[in-house]
């Protein structure tokens, strides 16, 4: 991890413990109080859309979105944009709403834990306070002509109410500190002429943005050095937009011009030179693509566009989810850490659909839609005041045959039934799971071998290991055993690597090679080869696994996951497979079902699979 790591988790504890920490962040701070509510209302008028008025409704709301804002206003939320929990109508915004459990709001925020078993998983406490319902809410009022200004403005205040500055859980993360007021920002201009928004109102949330922009400038070197991932992103962004959303606040100046540096400086790093993500997971990169329309389109507005750079790795971004996605449904592989994050929901379609999102970012790079109508609702909210970025880049389109992405590990097979997604990568920021040699098949939409998702990032070891270890993926197991040694939480040790990749046409087929080193806790010198055919024109696949320097039958498995796989013709060594095991599958954070898991045994050193898909 490096000797910047080292020295900062030292510096950082040595902070803790000295009271360092507590000073820098204060209970019970002074009002910050900058501009009346008169003078923002009129003068400060750089968001997306300026107010209410800016839009026109020309039909009336959904039902999904009717239903879920019914249950809204009856205290039943959407989690992980699923799980529907209903928190009552008085919620304190401390209960942990799985075990009941009370957080204190007492406790300085570095007092408290973001694992306790006995408290529960924190990010179910930090779902409603990034406030994301409230995109259902205004929403909901847009196409209804109805008014919830005072139900928002109340919510807002009951947060404000149960959650001094810098104490208790939903002040432990600064990237939840991020979201929650670009989400208010939302509510604030959309309401900004209802009578409900008044001056003592302002004065309490302009107390609260000032000590939220004090916290993440404050604690900024956590996420840089201590986990650099998407937390880096949105809180150097929200640092950087600062000084556009809140100009009236006078060290938004210089926390935005550090801000910008740094936010440019993430982006460059994080996202590789062909496109992916150092996260390994397709919903995290989402979360970036959602994250550059945002910057990019307010400093476009404000005419204080990013580097060049920032384009290019967006565009790049954008075109390795695009190369990945499934045209039926707007789908991609479940592939890597999903913790169910949508950061703006500004459409109805499904949380898998990732239409709307790359439809947003590629419209603001290259002035275009990559889709139909269907998944422009998202730009209706961010494009009021710009058609398109200086960019100019050239707009995507629909293509079939090979990619590679060897930066990220990535090699896409796209044909018009089907989609062969496969992973063969090396890991120089810490991977997630262990599922190097992964291999995912889309016919016609449909799903046919997956990966099992990620359910939670606190349960049962068991559970854990299904989802995030060689089990829960598409690969080969020695032993039933992972690829890599699981340590604390989100630690694993003996990365696995890529020694070579490649993939390539033939007149009849397309033909993959991957070899990885892997088990290297188990056999120092273990090598994994997989060679993929996948014939042309035709739902038939053939998997040869090869494994090399360990002792000579040594038990090992081909691993598959199906929904279904009464669908697929299995055929290994002469012999047919239509036996299989339990396994798990997690679509949504949080929530898991039983799935089809194949286990094909094998002594070592090889071992050759065919698929055929018997269904039309």
């Amino acid at each position: 991890m490096g000797f910047r790591y080292v020295f900062y988790r030292i510096s950082h504890e040595f902070e803790k413990r000295s009271g360092l920490l507590k000073s820098r962040h204060p209970q019970n701070p002074p009002l910050k109080y900058f501009i009346s509510w008169e003078e923002w209302r009129e003068n400060q008028k750089g968001f997306f859309f300026d107010q209410r008025e800016d839009f026109s409704s020309h039909e009336q709301p959904n039902t999904e979105l009717k239903d879920r804002f019914e249950k809204i206003k009856k205290g039943i939320f959407r989690f992980f944009f699923h799980q529907e929990l209903d928190l009552g109508l008085n919620y304190n915004w401390v209960t942990h709403p799985l075990t009941g459990k009370v957080f204190s709001n007492q406790k300085h925020w570095s007092e408290v834990p973001d694992f306790d078993p006995a408290l529960g998983d924190i990010k179910y406490l930090w779902e409603k306070s990034r406030f994301t319902f409230i995109h259902d809410v205004i929403r909901y009022d847009l196409s209804s002509g109805e008014d919830h200004s005072l139900w928002v403005k109340n919510e807002i205040e009951s947060w404000i109410t149960s959650n001094p500055i810098n104490s208790g859980p939903n002040w432990r993360c600064s990237q939840e500190i991020s979201l929650r007021i670009f989400n208010w920002s939302f509510a604030l201009n959309f309401y900004r002429n209802s009578p409900h928004f008044n001056e003592e109102f302002w004065i309490k949330v302009q107390h609260v943005v000032y000590w939220s922009l004090h916290h993440v400038y404050q604690h900024i070197d956590f996420s840089r050095i201590a986990v650099r991932n998407n937390h880096a992103i949105s809180e150097t962004l929200f640092l950087t937009v600062s000084e556009l959303l809140f100009p009236f606040i006078p060290e938004t100046k210089k926390w935005a011009d550090q801000g910008r540096r740094w936010f440019e400086e993430e982006i460059d790093y994080q996202i590789y030179e062909d496109g992916t993500f150092l996260q390994f997971s397709t919903n995290y990169q989402r979360v970036v693509v959602q994250l550059l329309t945002f910057g990019i389109t307010l400093t476009e507005i404000h005419q204080k566009p990013f580097s060049v750079s920032v384009y290019k790795k967006a565009y790049d971004c954008l075109n390795f989810l695009f190369t990945c996605q499934v045209k039926e449904n707007g789908f991609l592989p479940n592939y890597g850490a999903n913790d169910g994050a949508l950061f703006f929901q500004l459409s109805e379609q499904h949380f898998r659909d990732y239409r709307p999102q790359l439809n947003s970012l590629h419209k603001i790079l290259t002035g275009k839609f990559l889709y139909e109508k269907a998944a422009t609702s998202e730009w209706d909210w961010f494009g009021k005041k710009l058609s398109k970025c200086k960019a100019e880049l050239p707009t995507l389109s629909w293509k079939n045959g090979a990619f590679s992405f060897p930066f990220g590990g990535y090699y896409i097979i796209r044909e018009i039934e089907s989609l062969t997604f496969i992973r063969c990568g090396s890991h120089i920021d810490r991977p997630q799971q262990a599922d190097n040699l992964h291999i995912d098949i889309w016919i016609n939409g449909k799903n046919v071998l997956l990966d099992s998702g990620t359910y939670k990032y606190n349960c049962e070891k068991e559970l854990k290991e299904n989802f995030e270890g060689t089990v829960g993926h598409n690969t080969v197991s020695i032993e039933k055993k992972s690829q890599m040694l699981k340590g604390s939480r989100f630690i694993w040790f003996y990365w696995t690597q890529c020694l070579k990749a490649a993939i390539f046409e033939k007149e009849e087929y397309w033909e993959f090679e991957g070899k990885i080193s892997a088990f290297r806790f188990l056999f120092g010198n273990c090598i994994h080869n997989r060679n993929v055919i996948k014939k042309k024109g035709v739902n038939h696949w053939r998997v040869k696994d090869t494994i090399l320097n360990v002792p000579k039958n040594t038990e090992a498995y081909q691993i598959w996951n199906s929904e279904n796989l009464d669908e697929l013709q299995i055929q290994t060594d002469f012999r047919d497979f239509s036996k299989y095991e339990k396994g798990y599958f997690s679509e949504h954070y949080g929530e898991y079902k039983e799935v089809n898991r194949l286990y094909i045994p094998f002594k070592t050193p090889e071992i050759e699979t065919s698929f055929f898909y018997k269904f039309k």
